[in-house]
Parts: C-alpha cells; sequence; structure tokens
C-alpha cells in the first residue's frame, strides 16, 4: 500500500488542483501510511518472534537468518516511506513553520516525542490541504464573477519599518488571492522609516503616477499601521485628494501609542542613537534613500497624533472606514508581539500587540475584526505576515471581502 502512494500520486491527489498543496497531501499520506505500517510491523515481529520461539524450543534451531531479512525488509520500507513524507512536507508545507521544523529535527531520536510530533505534523498538514483547497476551490467556481474587479485600482501601503521587497511581500498571501479575484492593485513603496510628511509625499506622487499611468481617475487605498498616517498626510494636498477614492485604515494608531511616549522618554538618548544609526544605515543600502529610525518612532506617539489630528483634516468627497484587532493575550502574539503585550497593555488598554484599540477608529465606520478561541487577532496578524492560518480568521478572505464591498459601494 504504501508504495502504490509512493509510485502513483495521482490516485490520491485527483481532486486537489494546485501542485504544491497535491505533495503535501501526498507526503501527508505516506506518514500516516508509515504510523499505520509502524504499528502493524510491531504486532507481526512480536507474533513471529513468538512463533519462532516455540519453533526453536521444539528441538529446531532458531532461524536468525530468515527472521533477519524480514526485519531488513521492513526498516528499508518503512524508511523508504518515513523520509519521502516527511521531506515531501517540509519542502511543501507554509503552516508546520520554522519551529515546528526545528522541534521535529531535534525530537528525531526522542522516543516518544518524536512520535509525538510527528502527529502533530500530519495534523497541521492534513488542515492545511483542506483549507487551502477549498479556498482553490471557492475562488474556481467564483473567478468569472471577479468580485474585487473595483472601479479604481487599489494601492497598498506598508506600515513602518518595512518595504515592499521583490522577495518577500509585506502583504503575504493577500495580494495572490486579491488578484486570483480580479484585483488590481499597487504598492506604495514608501520608505520603511521616515516622518509621516516625508513618506506622505512619496505615497502622494505614487498616487499621481498609478492615476497618470493607468488613466483612473482615483485610486482605493488599503493602509496598514502607520500606512493610514502616511496616506492622510498625502490628502492633505487637495489636487491628490481628489485623486482619492476611498481609504481603508487597518491597525493604524491614529491617536499614537502612548507607551511609545514613555519609551522615547525614558530610554537615554545614546542607546536610541546606537539603534537609530544601525538601522539607518541597513536600510540606506535596501533602498531608503533618507531613513530616519528615531523621526518615525516619534511620529507614532500620542502627543504626535494628537497634533496632527488638529491640523490634518479629512478631505470631503473620499470614503474613509477603518478596521483594527485585539488579541486576547500575551500568548496570542508571534514574537515580539507576544513581548511587547504587556507594556503597550499598560498604557493603551486592550491592543493588537503594538496599538491600542482605542487609537483604531477613524472616518465613518470601523470595525473590530474578531475570531473566536482565546488567541485574538495580532498587528502582524491583520496583514498575514507570518503566512499562518488562523482559526475563525480567514486573512486573505477579510481582503477579498473588503475590495469586493468597496466594488459594491461603486469605488
Amino acid at each position: 500500500m504504501c508504495f502504490f502512494f509512493w509510485l502513483w500520486p495521482g490516485a490520491c491527489t485527483k481532486d486537489i488542483r494546485d501542485g504544491r498543496i497535491k505533495q503535501l497531501w501526498f507526503g501527508n499520506i505516506q506518514l500516516r501510511v508509515f504510523l499505520e505500517s509502524l504499528v502493524i510491523t510491531i504486532v507481526y515481529t512480536i507474533l513471529e518472534l513468538a512463533v519462532l520461539k516455540n519453533v526453536a524450543g521444539a528441538g529446531g534451531d532458531f532461524p536468525w537468518k530468515k527472521f533477519g531479512s524480514h526485519a531488513v525488509i521492513a526498516i528499508v520500507f518503512l524508511s523508504i516511506t518515513f523520509w519521502i513524507g516527511i521531506i515531501r512536507i517540509y519542502l511543501t508545507s507554509v503552516q508546520l513553520g520554522i519551529k515546528m521544523r526545528v522541534i521535529g529535527i531535534l525530537c528525531g531520536l526522542l522516543f516518544p516525542f518524536n512520535l509525538i510530533v510527528l502527529g502533530i505534523m500530519i495534523r497541521t498538514t492534513l488542515e492545511e490541504v483542506k483549507f487551502e483547497n477549498d479556498k482553490d476551490i471557492l475562488n474556481e467556481q467564483r473567478k468569472d464573477e471577479k468580485i474585487c474587479a473595483t472601479k479604481y485600482p487599489v494601492l497598498l501601503l506598508h506600515g513602518v519599518f518595512f518595504r515592499d521587497f521583490k522577495y518577500f511581500d509585506y502583504w503575504g498571501r493577500v495580494p495572490g488571492e486579491l488578484f486570483a479575484n480580479g484585483c488590481t492593485f499597487f504598492y506604495g513603496e514608501q520608505q520603511s522609516a521616515a516622518s509621516v510628511e516625508s513618506c506622505g509625499l512619496e505615497v502622494a506622487r505614487k498616487i499621481k503616477e498609478i492615476t497618470e499611468m493607468t488613466g483612473c481617475e482615483k485610486v482605493n487605498i488599503i493602509a496598514h499601521s502607520k500606512g493610514g498616517l502616511d496616506a492622510r498626510s498625502a490628502m492633505t494636498d487637495p489636487d491628490i485628494a481628489r485623486r482619492v477614492a476611498s481609504l481603508t485604515t487597518i491597525n493604524t494608531p491614529h491617536r499614537g501609542c502612548e507607551f511609545a511616549d514613555y519609551l522615547l522618554n525614558k530610554i537615554p538618548e545614546k542607546p536610541q542613537q546606537v539603534v537609530a544609526k544601525a538601522y539607518n544605515k541597513t536600510l540606506s543600502k535596501l533602498g531608503d534613500y533618507n531613513p530616519d529610525f528615531i523621526v518615525a518612532c516619534r511620529n507614532l506617539t500620542h502627543s504626535f497624533c494628537e497634533e496632527f489630528n488638529a491640523k490634518v483634516k479629512d478631505p470631503e468627497g473620499v470614503y474613509i472606514q477603518s478596521y483594527g484587532s485585539i488579541l486576547k493575550n500575551h500568548r496570542g502574539g508571534q514574537f515580539p508581539l507576544n513581548m511587547t503585550y504587556g507594556l503597550v497593555n499598560a498604557f493603551d488598554g486592550g491592543n493588537d500587540g503594538l496599538v491600542g484599540e482605542k487609537s483604531f477608529p477613524w472616518g465613518s465606520d470601523f470595525h473590530l475584526i474578531t475570531a473566536p478561541g482565546k488567541r485574538g487577532i495580532s498587528h502582524g496578524d491583520v496583514i498575514d505576515l507570518n503566512r499562518e492560518n488562523i482559526p475563525g480568521y480567514d486573512v486573505r478572505e477579510f481582503y477579498v471581502q473588503l475590495v469586493a464591498d468597496l466594488k459594491k459601494k461603486g469605488f
């Protein structure tokens, strides 16, 4: 049976469309067959030993050669099945992550922990196969509808300390999902760390470039974190504001972060400058033409945002809405958000690991993103930073429905 699955993957993957998922599914099956075969082999070996001992006890010699050949065949068969299965899931699974892969290697020879970890891997990859294949089927069923084909293209604006890198998408798997559903989108490509005003000017240039290049009159901005402040700053120019149909901010600190005020006032200037110098030097080599770590941090404080909100008014004729999410405890976020949650909570209350809930709302509509269970949704989860399938929160479908709603509104 194991050999059959090894030789003919199509026998168990004919209903799966995606090539990566096919290989993942096949690897999952091989590991399950390995476990089942291991149990059967152990039981068979015990029974065979008992029978052969009885034969030897009746006056005959113990057939070591026969028993040894059976053992070698079983070991080779199980080894081939296990290694092909484990290599397949290591190479194709997204949900296993680095941590689980490392744990698998470290526990490889530690019985019974190796079997426990293997069981977790099998369950995780099985859930991944089902989830991803269901998404592929859904997208195939609605592809002709082009539910994300908005009147105006979408402009995605990243947050602080990130860039729109070619080989690491800030928005994770979201852009691919939007494209599959008919969305035309662009990236903001503003600097990773600079003042809101400076980044706002970059965003303004990008908006003007898109509208003139494509002939579209306007854009729909979807901005995460500081990107929302950058977008609002860009729209202070009336010529840019008239080129914006809608602004949707995701976990943006519109009222700043009080914990940032505390840290910047508490940490001595010298350590701040050391970190800033290292950051600015590194990002200058990665594409930022004038990075300013300290200014970027100070532009996220509560005190700065108070002044910013007092002088920057929302332009008329632009639909503005906001979304936010919160973690339910520190264990819900991945590093470093699991470390910062408590600090932010002490100053800003309920938060996503970086931004307090009270700072999210802006515009005519606000929506709090929630998920069942004890985890919650972090600052990174809302942009698919960790490429993680979270139970009860499909981040890719969230953006598909967000853009589909903009289309329904005529944008």
